[in-house]
């Protein structure tokens, strides 16, 4: 027998419809090279399929019911072809022990399941709950269920026809020979072949992603011009949470679900009321914030984001409660595949200039300082001034310029830089410092360019809780942090500020960049739109096409351009006005 014909024409493996048009992930090979290297798939790989409970349309409906005897029918075998199949089985078995399992628009095998008296249940429908109450597997034709069954180990036959008596008995090892050579696998975000472990991984990755997004009532405090793209990150496959601002609405979506649907609410934008009447109602409150590779382009330009997070304990950037980010990195067990692949990331980051808002390629060029030889150079990030990193972990000191000053007064024989935060200087955000002001407590003031070219060319970062800093951790550099930014307490910097005792693990470089940037977060692809491993973000995020700038963000960029030139504007007024001389 031919083992390619066991397998659907879709695929076993095969991705869940986050949309309309989702490339395959594995098709039979009926002819032409094999898909993988090996012979035989490894037994802990196959073994994986049935303990993550993938293969086969995993994210359908799990049935009501089982029965421990499924008749599993193709969906392009008739009734009338598939009714010498049934009534041989049914000779050997009693109808009420009997399941019959085919398409919902197999309408002639479903007039056959009544008139026979079996049960039936309808296609699509999650494989692995129906084999939870199966004892036998009985196939007509390709499909995942008795692929599945005989995964499992249950005794399954095959049949070709339907006037097979006997049918062929399917074992485990048949399976796992069909899945290395039978199958050839795809990367459904480039085209090119991959291997049968880079498919069940991303596999893994979606189930997780669709897991969670299905115990989503509502999303919040979402706006209207990144809706789209947040219905792409909260797919339940099909459809998606609906959105929302209400207070009431959002409380009544979870309680319509008992109270155990979580509310996942942009974490800047939770209105105090909602916050107080969730905790009285114990409704689950999910925060969502942008993700640390996040896309060319600010997101006060309206770009919408590659990158989320959603945090069910708290947010990272507040270190007054714990957050998912602080769990995973005080707890996790990081193998030295884990690592590997942090470590390859880091090297990649640092070789093309990434950093939050895109790549440079100019990564490596002379920054916008004269060289200093003999003094030590600092590099101060600005931040946004009522940014909840800044209020909510801030500590003692809270905006610019109170850190400008608490470094030079540390460091006075140190050359010290600061350069002014972009959502800041495009007059999106507040917080802006004239430059003179600046100029007397800092050597320079860089701006332009990509962040990690200034980083590069310094001896240290000094930052309250800018992401910088870790960016600086990333290429090396020393970090002293001033508040309680997410990569502090971990061994990596050295912190002025008061560390939550819940921190209290040493991590390496490449353990920290494991946790916050391969588990945390969540990526999407901008061009097939499905979830996606950071590595093929970092792919997208060289191709120019993908992040032109929309008509809305040239709006946006002229509206911030305007807002400066007026700010300045009315500065250089109110020094007239004291009889003071304008900033240089």
């Amino acid at each position: 027998m031919a083992l390619s014909v066991l397998y659907p024409r879709e695929g076993f493996l095969r991705a869940p419809p986050f949309t309309a048009n989702v490339p395959p992930l594995s098709v039979p090979c009926h002819t032409g090279p094999e898909a993988d290297s090996v012979s035989v798939v490894p037994p802990e790989l196959a073994a994986t399929i049935c303990q993550a409970r993938i293969g086969g349309s995993f994210w359908a409906p799990r049935p009501s019911f089982g029965r421990p005897i499924i008749l599993a029918l193709c969906s392009r075998v008739s009734a009338q072809a598939a009714e010498p199949f049934v009534s041989g089985l049914m000779r050997r078995f009693p109808a009420q022990a009997l399941l019959l399992v085919t398409a919902a628009a197999n309408h002639g095998a479903r007039r056959l399941a009544r008139r026979t008296g079996i049960a039936e249940i309808l296609l699509p429908a999650d494989p692995h709950g129906l084999l939870d109450h199966a004892e036998e597997i009985h196939q007509l034709g390709p499909g995942d269920i008795a692929i599945l069954g005989a995964l499992r180990g249950l005794p399954t036959r095959w049949y070709a026809r339907p006037q097979d008596t006997d049918g062929h008995v399917l074992t485990s090892q048949d399976i796992r020979t069909g899945l290395a050579q039978a199958c050839r696998y795809v990367d459904p975000f480039t085209g090119m072949p991959a291997t049968l472990a880079a498919t069940i991984d991303l596999l893994l990755l979606w189930k997780d992603i669709l897991t969670q997004n299905r115990k989503i009532a509502l999303c919040g405090g979402m706006s209207l011009w990144k809706r789209r793209r947040m219905a792409r990150f909260f797919s339940s496959a099909p459809g998606h949470p609906p959105f929302g601002n209400r207070v009431s609405a959002a409380v009544r979506a979870s309680l319509a679900h008992g109270g155990t649907q979580a509310i996942a609410a942009w974490a800047t934008r939770i209105p105090h009321r909602l916050e107080t009447t969730i905790r009285r109602e114990e409704v689950p409150l999910w925060r969502v914030e942008d993700g640390f590779v996040r896309s060319v382009g600010l997101g006060s330009d309206l770009r919408t984001p590659a990158s989320i997070i959603l945090d069910k304990r708290g947010i990272y950037y507040d270190p007054r409660q714990p957050s998912d980010l602080e769990h995973i990195l005080a707890t996790t067990l990081f193998d030295d595949r884990i690592r590997q692949r942090a470590r390859t990331i880091i090297d990649r980051l640092i070789r093309d200039g990434i950093s939050k808002y895109g790549r440079s390629a100019g990564g490596g060029s002379r920054p916008d300082w004269p060289a200093q030889t003999s003094r030590t150079v600092i590099l101060v990030p600005g931040q946004v001034a009522d940014d909840l990193s800044v209020r909510c972990g801030g500590g003692e000191i809270q905006g610019n310029l109170a850190l400008l000053q608490a470094v030079r007064e540390r460091n006075p024989a140190a050359f010290v830089i600061y350069r002014p935060h972009p959502d800041v200087d495009a007059g999106h955000r507040e917080g802006r410092l004239d430059d003179a002001i600046i100029r007397r407590y800092a050597d320079h003031v860089s701006r332009g360019g990509a962040i990690t070219a200034a980083v590069s060319h310094v001896d240290e970062v000094h930052t309250l809780t800018s992401l910088a800093g870790f960016e600086a951790l990333l290429r090396g550099v020393k970090v002293v942090t001033y508040g309680v930014p997410f990569y502090a307490g971990w061994g990596l910097t050295i912190d002025r500020g008061i560390i939550p005792a819940r921190r209290n693990r040493t991590l390496t470089i490449e353990e920290l960049a494991a946790g916050t940037l391969l588990i945390y977060p969540r990526y999407l692809d901008p061009v097939t739109e499905l979830p996606c491993p950071l590595e093929t973000l970092l792919s997208r995020l060289g191709d120019e096409k993908l992040w032109r700038p929309t008509p809305l963000m040239r709006v946006r960029r002229l509206q911030g351009r305007m807002k400066t030139l007026i700010a300045a504007g009315r500065r250089r007024q109110a020094y007239k006005n004291q009889g003071s001389e304008r900033p240089a």
